[in-house]
């Protein structure tokens, strides 16, 4: 299991980097079209709506990535004055929690994902396509979530310390 998790994380580290390039490229086309909006009144009619989409896949690249590092949003202050037991206790919770919404996301991720393919949606902007392509990452993120938080408890069950910003053993 201790192989699947390192590999794993390769994975989430090769997806960070993946959104870091993404954010590199929607910098350099927001720059450019200013730059071209600025000097010719021309532009790209399209930027602003691909740097939209960009946003949101960055989001879902780096949200396992940042779980698996403990650089979520978390408060754990209760965590640091409960005994370590109990602090254990909550964060096996907090982590079943969080695998069951991910788990309920994963399941209407890929409802309205097939969904949207079955009825042949598409979007209709600047750049028209099938909007299944937009929500086909909301799915595979989720499960990519969800199989952190199986490692996250079982980091927590080894009984070693969990290097992801916790207090907790």
């Amino acid at each position: 299991m201790t192989r699947l998790s390192a590999a794993y994380g390769r994975l989430l580290d090769a997806l960070a980097v993946l959104a870091a390039l993404l954010l590199l490229a929607m910098v350099a086309l927001v720059t450019g079209d200013i730059l071209l909006r600025n000097l010719t009144r021309g532009g790209f009619a399209w930027a602003n709506e691909v740097s939209e989409y960009a946003l949101y896949l960055m989001t879902l690249l780096v949200a396992p990535w940042l779980l698996r590092r403990g650089q979520h949003v978390r408060l754990d202050l209760v965590l640091a004055n409960v005994p370590l037991r109990a602090a254990r206790v909550m964060e096996l919770l907090a982590d079943l929690i969080g695998l069951g919404v991910c788990l309920v996301m994963l399941r209407y991720g890929i409802g309205i994902t097939l969904e949207s393919w079955r009825l042949g949606s598409i979007t209709i902007k600047n750049l028209v396509f099938p909007e299944w392509w937009l929500l086909a990452p909301l799915p595979a993120a989720f499960l990519l979530i969800a199989l952190e938080f199986v490692f996250r408890m079982q980091r927590l069950d080894t009984g070693g310390r969990r290097h992801d910003a916790t207090s907790v053993g």
